[in-house]
């Protein structure tokens, strides 16, 4: 397979919304005992759950290490398959490929620089090497030829587009000292919009409130479809979430998309605070260089961070009182869209949620 030095804005290559048809999804297996707590036991049954979600709807390939992959092929379902991917840990959205298509069967993945959401400025773990690799394999696993980014650190849960041209993020994230501090805002969105092949970037400031990924826009906002948007909300005007989400709503009604519509915003309501408790601390490895997990640190939960499948919508539970509402919005927004829960607080403690441990493999 091919490493290009064009890039997919040249060569007439786009990145379709997740809402359009996809060929599987791919996840990465928890395992890392300074972020997973009881040696990733309890994430292993989440991300379980998660994986047999999802393959009700489309086929899910499951990446592990070599150490930990009869101990996944046992615990996942048959229909889930199971492949060695070696990583660091298991945010594949982040370090995993992002595909392109060109409308004429063509697959491309885009490979950029993974340094754990900014290397040693404020990164959360060393070393990344191997999670820095994960795309390379997914395009030569999808015989698909690849762009790599040596000098553009992005994740893939930092932004979603629209596939019609639009695309929002952060400039919390983006903009960050741990990413590319050398770039103005200028030259980033330009290397958006030649990398994904997009003609509008939408910046909204902030994140959730506390998100240890400066902020990644697939914790706050994300497109049901063109034109419309999901926005996480709290209507607690004593919440540091309210000015955020206040702010990140003005942003959006005043915004127009790659077509010069405006954006209809539709608010997810979010959980009351999550924070974790002193058994799950505890049960976390306490390693140099590794972000700590301490007791009464609030989390940074969000309905938002859901996948999207193929004719399902796979969103995460925190034993809330707001999990019945979140289902019912999503029903509403995805009315064509089997809309399924899963218990994600074991996923939440790792620092992320459904979204950040997928990635898609568009239908071509």
């Amino acid at each position: 397979m091919r490493t290009l030095m064009s890039s997919p804005q040249q060569d007439g290559y786009r990145m379709p919304g997740e809402f359009e048809p996809h060929q599987k999804t791919y996840l990465l297996w928890p395992q890392r005992p300074d972020n997973w707590r009881n040696g990733g036991k309890p994430a292993q049954k989440a991300f379980v759950a998660v994986a047999t979600a999802i393959s009700k709807f489309e086929l899910v390939v499951v990446g592990v290490n070599d150490d930990q992959y009869l101990n996944a092929r046992t615990l996942l379902p048959d229909q889930v398959e199971v492949i060695e991917l070696s990583s660091n840990d298991a945010w594949i959205r982040d370090s995993g490929a992002t595909f392109v298509v060109n409308g004429q069967g063509g697959l491309r993945g885009i490979d950029w620089t993974f340094n754990a959401w900014g290397g040693l400025v404020d990164g959360l773990y060393a070393p990344w090497d191997k999670d820095d690799r994960v795309a390379q394999k997914l395009t030569e696993l999808e015989r698909a030829d690849r762009y790599r980014l040596d000098d553009f650190v992005l994740e893939g849960g930092s932004f979603h587009v629209d596939g019609e041209g639009t695309l929002i993020t952060t400039e919390e994230c983006l903009l960050s000292a741990g990413r590319n501090p050398s770039m103005s805002k200028e030259q980033i969105e330009q290397r958006l919009k030649s990398s994904l092949n997009v003609t509008k970037v939408i910046w909204l400031k902030r994140g959730i409130y506390q998100d240890e990924t400066n902020g990644h826009l697939d914790n706050i906002a994300n497109f049901v479809r063109p034109g419309e948007v999901v926005l996480a909300w709290t209507d607690d005007q004593t919440d540091p979430q309210y000015a955020i989400s206040q702010e990140n709503l003005k942003i959006l009604e005043n915004a127009t998309d790659a077509h010069g519509r405006s954006l209809k915003v539709h608010k997810l309501q979010l959980p009351s605070p999550i924070t974790i408790t002193e058994p799950e601390s505890a049960g976390v490895d306490a390693v140099a260089g590794t972000l700590p997990r301490q007791a009464g640190d609030r989390l940074a939960a969000s309905y938002v961070n859901y996948y999207t499948a193929n004719g399902g919508i796979v969103f995460p539970l925190f034993g809330d009182p707001a999990d019945a509402a979140a289902q019912a919005t999503l029903q509403a927004l995805y009315p064509e869209r089997q809309v399924v829960g899963v218990p994600a607080r074991e996923i939440l403690l790792g620092g992320g949620n459904i979204h950040c441990i997928t990635q898609q493999v568009p239908l071509v």
